[in-house]
C-alpha cells in the first residue's frame, strides 16, 4: 500500500525524523492559507499523488510569495501530471502539499529496503541525492553503498556512521546522520514497510539533516496490526477493480492487455500471461483467485474482469490441489450469468475432481472454449481474440 509524501512525513516525525513543516491543501484557497500560516519567505507547492518523478512532471514550485503560491496552486492544482511512473495516462492532482523552504547545503540519498537475495534488510545510501536511484546505479554504481542490518540486532550505530562517512556527511553533522538513519530504519521495521526512501535527505545551512521528501509503502500482508497507516489509504489513487478485488482478498493486478486471466496461484498466474505473450497476445490482468477459493470469490473474481472494457477475451487456467475445479467452475458460471458473457471464453481445468468441472461448464449452455493444457488454451484465447 502506498500514501502520499506528507502522510509519509507524519509517520516519521513519530520516530523522530526531521522534516520541513508543511500543511496539506485540497484547494487554492486552502495552499494560500497553509503558505500564510507557515509564515516563511520561501514555500514550496507540491503535488501530491502516489508516483516519483513529479518535478520533472511540473508538480513541484518554489514561490517566493503568496501571489506566487496561489497562482502555482491554480496551476497544479487537477493538473494530470505523467511521470515514468504513473505511465501515459498519468495522474491527476488532487490535493498539494504546502511546506517551508530550506537552506539547502547539499542532497543525499537514503532508503531503507527488504533485499530478498540476503532476505534482510538493507540501507542504502549516496551522495548523488535528488536523482532516481536507478539512474545513479545504472550509471554510477560505486556511489551507492550498502549496510546489510543483521535481523536480531537492527541496525548497528557504527552501520550508520560508516554510511554517513561514505556518502561524505560533513564531520559535524555525522551523529545526527546516524539518529536520522537509525529512526528511519525503526519505522520501517514498525510499521511493516517494504520500502522507506528519502530521495533527497539534505543537509541545511543551520546544520539539520532533514527529509525533503519521503516515500513509504507498506506490505498489505501486515495491514491487519496497522489501523492508523490503513486509515491514510488514498482510495483516488488506485484503480477501481484493485480495490474491488482487495475486497474479496483476490490478488488482482490491472495490466494493459485485453485476454482477461483468472488463475489459482501466483507462479501459474505468471506462467499463464508468459504463455499469452509468448503465443502473440496480451494480458489484461494478473489475477490469483488463491488455492482456498469460494464460488462466491471466483464469481466476485470474474465480475472484475469482465468489467473491464479492454478484456476481449478471458481465459480461466486452473490446476486443482487445494482449489477444486467443481468450485472454479460454479463461480465462472454463476458469474456469467449475472453479468452476461459477451466475449470470448476458454478454459482449461485439471486436477482435483477435473471431470465435476468439465461437467458443469458443458451443460451451462455458455459458450465456453474448452483447452487441454495451457498452451492450447493460450493459443485458442489469443486466436478467438484476435
Amino acid at each position: 500500500m502506498n500514501i502520499h509524501e506528507y502522510q509519509g512525513k507524519e509517520v516519521l516525525k513519530q520516530y523522530g525524523v526531521v522534516v520541513p513543516e508543511g500543511k496539506v491543501a485540497f484547494t487554492v484557497d486552502e495552499a494560500v492559507e497553509a503558505a500564510e500560516a507557515l509564515g516563511t519567505p520561501v514555500v514550496v507547492v507540491k503535488a501530491q499523488i502516489h508516483a516519483g518523478g513529479r518535478g520533472k512532471a511540473g508538480g513541484v514550485k518554489v514561490a517566493k510569495n503568496l501571489d506566487e503560491v496561489r497562482t502555482y496552486a491554480s496551476e497544479i492544482l487537477g493538473k494530470v501530471l505523467v511521470t515514468h511512473q504513473t505511465g501515459p495516462e498519468g495522474k491527476e492532482v488532487k490535493r498539494l502539499l504546502i511546506e517551508q523552504g530550506c537552506d539547502i547545503k547539499k542532497e543525499y540519498y537514503v532508503g531503507v529496503v527488504v533485499d530478498r537475495g540476503t532476505g534482510t534488510v538493507v540501507i542504502m545510501a549516496s551522495e548523488e541525492g535528488g536523482t532516481e536511484i536507478e539512474e545513479v546505479a545504472a550509471h554510477s554504481p560505486e556511489k551507492i553503498f550498502k549496510e546489510v542490518v543483521d535481523p536480531a540486532v537492527g541496525l548497528q550505530a557504527f552501520q550508520a556512521r560508516r554510511l554517513a562517512f561514505n556518502i561524505n556527511i560533513p564531520k559535524e553533522l555525522v551523529n545526527k546522520a546516524v539518529q536520522f538513519m537509525t529512526a528511519l530504519y525503526t519505522a520501517f521495521v514498525e510499521k511493516d514497510c517494504s520500502i522507506a526512501e528519502i530521495n533527497p535527505l539534505v543537509v541545511t545551512g543551520d546544520g539539520q539533516v532533514m527529509a525533503l521528501d519521503a516515500k513509504l509503502n507498506f506490505d498489505s500482508n501486515a495491514l491487519y496490526r496497522h489501523s492508523d497507516i490503513v486509515a491514510l489509504r488514498d482510495l483516488e489513487e488506485e484503480d477501481v477493480k484493485e480495490i474491488e478485488a482487495s475486497k474479496f482478498d483476490l490478488s488482482y493486478i490491472a495490466l494493459d492487455g485485453n485476454i482477461g486471466c483468472m488463475v489459482n496461484g501466483a507462479g501459474l498466474a505468471m506462467a499463464t500471461m508468459d504463455i499469452i505473450k509468448y503465443y502473440g497476445g496480451d494480458p489484461a490482468n494478473f489475477l490469483d483467485v488463491g488455492g482456498g477459493a469460494t464460488t462466491e470469490k471466483v464469481t466476485e473474481a470474474f465480475k472484475i474482469i469482465l468489467s473491464d472494457e479492454k478484456v476481449k477475451g478471458i481465459f480461466v487456467n486452473i490446476f486443482g490441489g487445494i482449489m477444486r475445479c467443481d468450485v472454479i467452475a460454479n463461480g465462472v458460471v454463476e458469474a456469467a450469468k449475472q453479468v452476461g458473457l459477451d466475449r470470448p471464453l476458454v478454459v482449461r481445468l485439471e486436477g482435483t475432481n477435473v471431470e465435476i468441472g468439465k461437467k458443469i461448464l458443458n451443460e451451462s449452455g455458455l459458450n465456453i472454449v474448452s483447452a487441454d493444457s495451457m498452451a492450447d488454451g493460450a493459443q485458442k484465447i489469443v486466436a478467438l481474440v484476435k
